[in-house]
């Protein structure tokens, strides 16, 4: 196989590689865990920026309401003092007019302020919504991953197993077991063999002990009867004297 061959080869395999470990499901989960809580950071900022401009409106319409208030009891008060001579009617008539022009005012602004208000509320309970359904997301993503890691932990641990299980006979163990077996047995023979000949050499040792025993005590009393005959003591007994 020449060089170019021998490159494209190795090119193919590291390229099959990093497919491999492109689908790996486990890393693919967790990329998109990774993903899912990055969306969520971005939503919660964004939520707390609207809060923060809907709090915003709710407080510009309530001073707008205020100052509106205020400038109304303005123009009653320049009313009442020209009308207790305190004050020139025609002043108090233009500043009177020009207080509730205020009043308007801030009329307007507190109804476009409360607008506001309402359109950033709703724009923050549909970013809630998000929100809960990416947290909802990630937590499902999560039970997941460790029910997936747990699976593939359980599959690599068996398919280990298996594979042991079934190289036993290619390995030659389950052979092996047999010849120690046979071997044990004609160990085990020889033993009992061993013991019943040991046990017949015995025997025939107390055998034989036995009759050496019994020819000795026959000449020993062949021996001392003929020494009575020779001492004459081979007759009957003798009397005591009275």
């Amino acid at each position: 196989m020449n060089i170019f061959a021998r490159l494209f080869k190795i090119g193919q395999a590291e390229t099959h590689s990093a497919i491999d470990q492109l689908e790996d499901p486990i890393k693919m989960t967790e990329q998109g865990l990774r993903d899912l809580r990055q969306d969520l950071d971005k939503s919660l900022h964004a939520l707390a920026e609207v809060k923060a401009m809907a709090i915003r409106s709710r407080n510009e319409a309530e001073g707008f309401r205020a100052k509106a208030l205020d400038y109304e009891n303005k123009a009653v008060l320049l009313l009442q003092r020209a009308h207790k001579g305190d004050l020139n009617a025609a002043e108090a008539d233009r500043l009177a007019s020009e207080a509730l022009v205020k009043k308007g005012e801030n009329e307007a602004h507190a109804t476009r302020a409360g607008e506001d208000q309402q359109k950033f509320e709703a724009s923050a309970g549909q970013l809630d919504q998000n929100v809960q359904t990416l947290k909802q997301t990630i937590s499902q993503w999560d039970n997941e991953l460790k029910t997936l890691k747990a699976r593939a932990a359980v599959s690599s641990a068996t398919k280990t197993i298996n594979k042991q299980l079934a190289q036993l006979d290619s390995s030659g163990t389950v052979a092996l077991l047999e010849r120690m077996k046979e071997k044990v047995a004609v160990e085990e023979a020889l033993a009992e063999s061993y013991g019943q000949i040991a046990q017949e050499s015995k025997s025939i040792d107390q055998e034989i002990d036995k009759a050496l025993q019994t020819s000795a005590g026959g000449q020993a009393a062949a021996d001392l009867q003929a020494l009575k005959q020779k001492l004459g003591l081979t007759g009957a007994p003798d009397q005591p004297q009275q």
